[in-house]
């Protein structure tokens, strides 16, 4: 398995024209992009593509609007780098979300000149992330208590001695995506290789550690 994996960001923008734009300026850059023209379409796919960044309009032309889907991916996966992309201003939209749009990064669609521009201000609003490496056991745990809900689920098969092929064939989807998936979270951890203990063996031992013993809550 590689050491590297691709970052997923979602895509949520009702234009068609704006939403094939972004996605595919992207993808040019090496994201997995899944895009979506609603909430309500991004949240049918966001535990099992696993986004690394939301990138959403405010005004979606219903509801949820960009920051009531925001706020609630923030609330299932509190990783998520979020872009706000949208004609109001920060401060207008600051009334409708102040948590989540203070702790987001904020693109006036006014003021782009070019769709490097939105790009540029997803790769910043990654690269803003805390990065973990080499956690003392005290910040691990809190960093597994901060996974989505669909890693943690991940970390708990793997503690439960599961491979990556029989976590893909419960969850029906590929090996591939499980593994990427496995990456993330090892990365999320600060988890990597040495001739002591693998990153795998550390991470189902850190589940075990901090929510006791999986092996008999689950089915085949």
């Amino acid at each position: 398995m590689s050491g590297e994996w691709v970052r997923r960001v979602l895509v949520v923008e009702d234009h068609a024209l704006m939403r094939s734009l972004i996605a595919d300026a992207l993808r040019g850059r090496g994201f997995e992009v899944e895009a979506r023209e609603n909430a309500a379409g991004a949240l049918s796919v966001l535990d099992a593509f696993d986004p690394d960044g939301l990138v959403t309009d405010i005004d979606l032309g219903e509801r949820p609007n960009g920051v009531d889907l925001a706020t609630i991916v923030r609330s299932r996966a509190p990783h998520v780098a979020v872009v706000f992309l949208s004609n109001l201003s920060r401060a207008a939209a600051l009334g409708q979300g102040r948590e989540v749009v203070a702790s987001a990064s904020f693109v006036n669609k006014g003021a782009i000149e070019s769709i490097d521009q939105l790009v540029d201000a997803v790769e910043a609003s990654l690269d803003s992330r805390p990065v973990k490496h080499e956690l003392p056991p005290g910040d691990a745990r809190l960093a597994m208590l901060a996974l989505s809900a669909t890693q943690l689920d991940t970390v708990r098969h793997l503690a439960a001695g599961a491979s990556n092929a029989e976590i893909a064939r419960r969850r029906g989807v590929s090996v591939r995506a499980v593994e990427k998936s496995v990456e993330r979270i090892f990365a999320a951890l600060g988890l990597s290789s040495s001739e002591a203990v693998t990153p795998r063996v550390a991470a189902a031992s850190l589940y075990i550690t901090t929510f006791g013993d999986p092996a008999s809550g689950l089915g085949a």
